[in-house]
Formats: C-alpha cells, sequence, structure tokens
C-alpha cells in the first residue's frame, strides 16, 4: 500500500499552501475500534450513526429499516417534525457540550506556522479547543444553518471578540495571508453560550445549504481565489453520503486548476484524501477529482508526519 506523500504535505501546509478539510471521522481521533458512546456518562464525541439512533430513540422514529434509522438527515428531520427545531438544537448542545479532549488531529493542526483557512462539516468544536491551548489566534466563520433572521449571512467572529458580525459571504474581509480562519460550513456550537448554535442536521438543512451554495451565498466568496492556488487535504471524510458528495462537487469548480495533459504537468496542484477503509467506489469517487487517497486512520497520519518531521 503506497504511504501518503509527507514531506511533500508538510512542505506545503508549513508555507499555507493547502487547505485542511475535516469530516466527520476527524472527531474520533483517539478513539478505539470497539468503544461505544454512552450518552449518560459521554467521554467522547457520538458518530453520526450513534447520534442518529439516540435521536431516533428519543422520537420514537417509526422505521426500524437501517436505510432510515442510521440516517441522521432523516431521522433529525422527523424529530422536528414532532418536537420542534429549538428541542432539538437543545439536546444537540447537551451531547455536543462536554469537555471532550481534541485529538492529536487537532494539536497537529495548532503547530501549522503559517495561517491556513481550515474548513469543517464537525459542529463540535475541538480544532477551537487546540488552537486555544497552543495560543495561536484564529477568526471564526460560520454558516448560520437555522438562524432566519440571518438568512443569506454568515456569522464572522473577529479573533477576541464575543459577538459575531452578521454580513453577506461576499462582504467578508480577512487577510487570509495573515490570519487563519476556521470555516465551520455545517454550523456549529459555543460552549460559552447557546445564543450562536446551530446545525445543518436536518434534510431540509442540507437542501437549503446546496441551494444556497449553487448561488454563491453559503461559502464566502473571499475563499474561492484562495482555494484555486492551495492544495486541498481531506481528512476523514467519507464520500458515504450524498449530502457530502455534492458539497464536493460545487466546490470542486474551486479546486486547484486539475491538467491530464503532460504537456500541462506544471500547473498541476496535488490534493490527498486520508481515509481509513475506503470502499472501492468512494476510491473511484476521489480519483475522478483527481484527489489521492490513502488507507489508513489519522493517529496513524498524525504519528508518520511527525515522525518524518523528527527525522
Amino acid at each position: 500500500m503506497p504511504e501518503p506523500p509527507y514531506g511533500i504535505i508538510w512542505n506545503r501546509l508549513k508555507v499555507g499552501k493547502v487547505v485542511p478539510f475535516l469530516g466527520a471521522g476527524a472527531s474520533f481521533v483517539g478513539r478505539s475500534s470497539d468503544a461505544r458512546w454512552d450518552a449518560t456518562t459521554p467521554t467522547f464525541l457520538p458518530s453520526g450513526l450513534e447520534l442518529a439512533h439516540l435521536l431516533a430513540d428519543e422520537a420514537e422514529f417509526p422505521s426500524v429499516a437501517p436505510y432510515d434509522r442510521d440516517d441522521l438527515a432523516k431521522v433529525s428531520s422527523y424529530y422536528v417534525d414532532i418536537a420542534g427545531r429549538r428541542p432539538l438544537r437543545e439536546r444537540l448542545r447537551e451531547v455536543l457540550n462536554h469537555p471532550y479532549a481534541n485529538g492529536v488531529l487537532h494539536a497537529f493542526l495548532a503547530t501549522v506556522p503559517a495561517p491556513l483557512v481550515i474548513v469543517v462539516t464537525n459542529y463540535d468544536t475541538l480544532v477551537e479547543q487546540a488552537f486555544h491551548a497552543a495560543g495561536k489566534p484564529y477568526d471564526l466563520v460560520i454558516y448560520p444553518a437555522d438562524r432566519k433572521d440571518f438568512a443569506n449571512a454568515i456569522l464572522w467572529w473577529r479573533h477576541g471578540t464575543d459577538q459575531p458580525l452578521a454580513i453577506p459571504p461576499n462582504e467578508l474581509d480577512i487577510d487570509l495571508a495573515t490570519t487563519t480562519v476556521i470555516y465551520k460550513m455545517h454550523g456549529t456550537m459555543l460552549p460559552e453560550t447557546d445564543e450562536w448554535d446551530n446545525f445543518v442536521i436536518t434534510e431540509e438543512d442540507y437542501v437549503e445549504f446546496l441551494s444556497r451554495m449553487t448561488t454563491n451565498a453559503a461559502i464566502p466568496a473571499l475563499f474561492y481565489p484562495y482555494f484555486r492556488e492551495r492544495s486541498f487535504l481531506f481528512l476523514g471524510y467519507s464520500l458515504r453520503d450524498w449530502n457530502l458528495r455534492v458539497v464536493l462537487k460545487n466546490l470542486s469548480k474551486y479546486f486547484p486548476k486539475r491538467t491530464t495533459s503532460s504537456d500541462d504537468d506544471e500547473d498541476e496542484l496535488p490534493s490527498w484524501a486520508i481515509q481509513y477503509n475506503p470502499s472501492e467506489l468512494e476510491r473511484k469517487l476521489w480519483d475522478k477529482r483527481h484527489v489521492s487517497i490513502f488507507d489508513l486512520t489519522l493517529d496513524e497520519f498524525v504519528s508518520k508526519i511527525r515522525e518524518r518531521l523528527e527525522r
């Protein structure tokens, strides 16, 4: 099995030429493969499957078919239908707002010397915790999923501020050459207050988000030229979920230029995906997008890239 080009990845990462893209698997770094999440005394974050089953049990979800019951977006939509949006938001906060330890991946990203734009599809705050622990400043930008009062806007917390600015995506003005940005694409929860809790989690949320992507109203315009000049590093990002495939398809038009002609190799930029045990379908989907995929855990990836740096 080929190894990721650790030296190339680090050389580009350390000068800010890589966009880390954190998927669900990034939140489970350090979790034992046989560990089971306990909602009563949680010591680590639940998987999407575990969260779907919790919500399904509480809402008396009417289907026992795995196709339905394992689908977090479908279960969340039903939860909202019978209980309302606010109870779902409050329940998610109860699940997420615990002193979960950030993993080695998050700590590693906080050691990168250059400013980065880190794109996160998870609701947890593990990346932010790692940057706080390392004393590294960052701006936080989130897509306000279920805040109708901020329709067609994004929320932007400048470093050191308690309140966000609600602005149209095309008005975000950050010097990306000097400022790290954590962009929470699917919303987030803030540990200190529930005022800004919001989540892209129901089927309707994903439809709305994808609709806004097509009109450039979900992702700040400032990021587009930045993306085109950088490699992407997908970490724990599975293509099994249709909504994530659509997100990636919409983002792909902003990826660095990809060429197939050998005469234009100098214009190519590499991108990589680190994913444990990908399916053959996922391999083909990554390959179609000119992303090199490597089969190893994120713990192994971080351990090995650090090992190479210490040589």
